[in-house]
């Protein structure tokens, strides 16, 4: 079974292609801490513009390096905290659309339990 993984908690937009839990096809990854630098941190409203800018262009790419479509995929994770709010917001809007127009389940991932994973 293939999975598509959104994660948009802080300042790095990435989705990954996986297969049987375990086998991870794909994971391209935008960061926008080059952006945030001269701030000193984390700026969500930035982190926030920067994922509703990438979230589309790192989803094509992690199904053309996975070799797959969105017609593949059978189940959606997505990061549903803890992260910044709107940054959370994006990747999840981003699952439900996708998880509506495929009929296929979203669910949402604990951030601190997935690193754990």
């Amino acid at each position: 079974m293939l999975v598509l993984g959104i994660e948009t908690s802080c300042d790095e937009t990435a989705v990954s292609v996986v297969e049987g839990g375990a086998k991870v096809l794909s994971n391209p990854v935008a960061s926008s801490l080059h952006l945030h630098r001269r701030y000193g941190g984390v700026v969500p409203e930035i982190a926030c513009r920067h994922h509703v800018e990438l979230i589309h262009y790192v989803l094509e790419e992690a199904l053309k390096k996975a070799e797959v479509t969105l017609n593949d995929i059978r189940l959606i994770a997505v990061t549903i905290g803890p992260g910044l709010p709107g940054a959370l917001l994006i990747g999840v809007a981003m699952a439900k659309a996708l998880s509506y127009s495929l009929n296929i389940p979203v669910v949402g991932v604990n951030h601190l339990y997935a690193h754990v994973y």
